[in-house]
């Protein structure tokens, strides 16, 4: 029995080249052209069939199809028609060829195709770009690359992957010791090593050894090749690694980036939709909806225009915001997604780290400089503040109260102004301070920043969230659960005061315990009663982290559903923000947190009370592992995001010279 097709172009059932090529040719006869003909027809036929079009065009006209398409269309919709018409192997060697002439090499085309196709695609393909260029291809991409980039490429050239799906568990063993022999356990990397088994080794070998691998270095392939390569070289083997696991979801997220952000990088988007629309499509709109919450058609609905947008939707062939329930190959990408967030131990890593030749006296002799007489030397106080840890900054607070005879804060206070003032501050305060005063803040005046209260309590352990309780009441003269309770309502309110008590579960997972906590969740999702909330409340409030990872692993396999999209679906409002944010806090924190941080700069607009609360609070505790999370998702770094995003009503340029510094680097 053959593979289930999971394209959305197929063979049209009543096919007639002589009637399809007389249709276009009328089509673009005469002073203008019909596009909705020349769309429709393209679009429901086959490659196999278009090549039948263009040879009866040819044999009844006398003329190329592809250069009269070319002549009669013009711009991106001209590409994406011109594109489905080449048979796939010249169109991939077109793209090739593009992506290496001229002055500079457009890399990510590289590693898109050279990393995704099959060993037979690769042969068709280097025989294409022979008889269209006449060329070898090889000899090209060494011309145009170098070093251990060029020597993967050309190892993926070969189209000589083993395809051999009978695995050998030592050699399993084997690959993944030596994988872990050649970068984590040793000072500098072997790249060879990893070229030659991520290079020739079959798919579904290279899957198991990506398990053991886990296993021995309590970390994934990905993590180590990010930390282990660098450059063009740790693009393509992540590529080559992503494809290994899930070409849809590599697809997924190729089309994600092109699309997201200003400007949409129209080839990266048209070559995808052409190429997987007879083999995947399906599988990437999935995997699209599992990763990004939203679908493939919606997204394209709102970036694209025109005849355009109306060929990538027919491409597309669906919206997948209607559906609920997985097709196979998303729910066991979805599944192995959880198990490896459950089995990978991530190291947080902080920005921000104790100064080492610490002196407070100095220090606070140095604030008192810059803040006494005409001016304030803004320099000094970013210089001191930004480069020394929370708890050193407490000691200066100290000091100069016992030294000088003056509140730190209140000086700060006058001294400074607008969103520079408040982010020191911020910074001066302790940490349980810092949350009570941006719970108070969130719910001060005429509106509640939901976002806030929820982003604050779900991500704060139990001791930080005690702490800052303590610290609130000590402020404000009144408890953080009476605030909230009434500032908020209803099952949202119930969820707030829940995670408000600092009491969550700390033990490990248990399996069998994650597997009726899941089964729960699935019976809740299904009742005709109304307690959907209170049972989703009640294990994803209460249980560990480690544990919820397992139960949402487990309510893939009993429900066949995503419980993001679950939650997406059938809750509303605050509730249904406070448990997505539960869900994402579970899976990846650091991924949660740059996407906060991607909204709050991000459109019309800097949200930098949202910008502060998350720098100041992560700054000695993950925020270098939300910089990486933030450049893996949106493709640019955090670095260069707050240059750009910030510049608008700072004028000084000091606020921004405070973020840079907490945010430690470009990546």
């Amino acid at each position: 029995m053959g593979k289930e097709f999971r394209g959305t172009i197929a063979d049209h059932p009543d096919f007639d080249a002589g009637s399809d090529a007389e249709a276009l040719y009328n089509a673009m006869k005469g002073f203008g052209s019909d596009k909705e003909t020349i769309l429709d027809l393209i679009v429901s036929r086959s490659n196999a069939q278009r090549q039948e079009i263009r040879a009866a065009y040819k044999s009844q006209f006398g003329k190329d199809l592809i250069d009269d398409l070319k002549y009669e269309l013009t711009g991106k919709f001209e590409r994406l028609i011109v594109g489905l018409m080449r048979p796939p192997a010249y169109h991939d060697a077109k793209e090739i060829k593009d992506a290496i002439k001229g002055a500079g090499t457009d890399e990510k085309c590289l590693i898109e195709i050279l990393a995704s196709r099959t060993n037979e695609q690769m042969q068709n393909l280097v025989a294409a770009y022979k008889d269209a260029y006449g060329r070898d291809l090889e000899e090209d991409v060494i011309g145009d690359t170098s070093g251990h980039f060029k020597k993967m490429l050309v190892v993926l050239l070969q189209g000589t992957r083993e395809e051999d799906d009978v695995v050998s568990e030592d050699l399993v063993e084997q690959d993944a010791q030596d994988l872990y022999d050649a970068g984590e356990a040793q000072w500098g990397t072997d790249e060879a090593k990893f070229i030659m088994l991520l290079g020739n080794r079959s798919v579904t070998h290279l899957q198991l050894v990506f398990d053991e691998y886990q296993k021995i270095a309590e970390k994934s392939i990905e993590d180590s090749i990010k930390s282990e390569l660098s450059g063009d070289f740790e693009t393509l083997m992540l590529a080559v690694v992503q494809c290994i696991r899930s070409k849809p979801m590599f697809f997924a997220r190729r089309l994600y980036k092109s699309m997201k952000g200003l400007g949409t990088a129209d080839n990266t988007l048209i070559r995808i939709m052409v190429c997987r629309s007879e083999i995947d499509m399906l599988d990437i709109r999935e995997c699209f909806r599992l990763r990004y919450e939203k679908s493939l058609y919606n997204m394209i609905q709102d970036d694209t225009s025109g005849d355009y947008k109306r060929t990538l939707l027919k491409l597309c062939g669906g919206d997948d915001d209607i559906a609920g329930e997985f097709f196979p190959e998303a729910a066991q990408i979805a599944y192995k997604m959880w198990e490896i967030s459950a089995m990978t131990k991530v190291q947080l890593r902080g920005t921000v780290r104790p100064y080492q030749n610490f002196d407070p006296e100095g220090d606070a002799q140095a604030l008192r400089k810059a803040m006494k007489g005409f001016g304030t030397d803004e320099d000094t106080i970013i210089d001191i503040v930004a480069h020394r840890s929370n708890a050193q900054r407490q000691e200066i607070r100290q000091t100069f109260k016992s030294l000088l005879g003056r509140d730190l804060m209140a000086d700060l206070k006058s001294e400074l102004s607008k969103n520079l003032e408040r982010l020191i501050l911020g910074l001066m305060m302790t940490p349980a301070e810092f949350d009570a005063k941006m719970m108070k803040k969130a719910m001060e005046g005429a509106g509640t920043d939901e976002h806030a209260l929820i982003e604050i309590l779900v991500t704060r352990n139990n001791q930080e969230i005690q702490e800052m309780c303590s610290a609130y009441e000590n402020a404000y003269k009144t408890s953080l659960e009476d605030a909230l309770a009434s500032d908020t309502s209803g099952h949202f309110k119930r969820i707030l005061i829940s995670l408000a008590q600092g009491a969550r579960e700390e033990d490990p997972a248990d399996m069998a315990r994650a597997v009726e906590d899941a089964q729960e969740l699935a019976d809740a999702c299904n009742a005709e009663s109304g307690d959907m909330e209170d049972k989703f409340m009640s294990i994803l409030c209460t249980r560990s982290f480690p544990h919820l990872r397992r139960v949402f692993q487990e309510f893939v396999r009993c429900s066949n559903k995503d419980i993001e999209q679950i939650i997406k679906k059938e809750m509303s409002g605050d509730v249904k923000n406070a448990m997505f944010a539960i869900v994402r806090s579970v899976k990846n924190q650091p991924s949660y947190f740059a996407d906060r941080l991607y909204k709050a700069m991000k459109g019309l607009g800097t949200d930098n009370r949202a910008l502060i609360r998350i720098m100041v609070s992560r700054s000695e505790i993950d925020l270098f592992n939300i910089r990486k999370e933030f450049k893996e998702t949106h493709d640019t770094s955090l670095h260069e995001f707050i240059q750009v995003e910030t510049l608008v009503g700072d004028t000084s340029g000091d606020f921004r010279k405070t973020l840079l510094i907490l945010c430690g680097g470009e990546d």
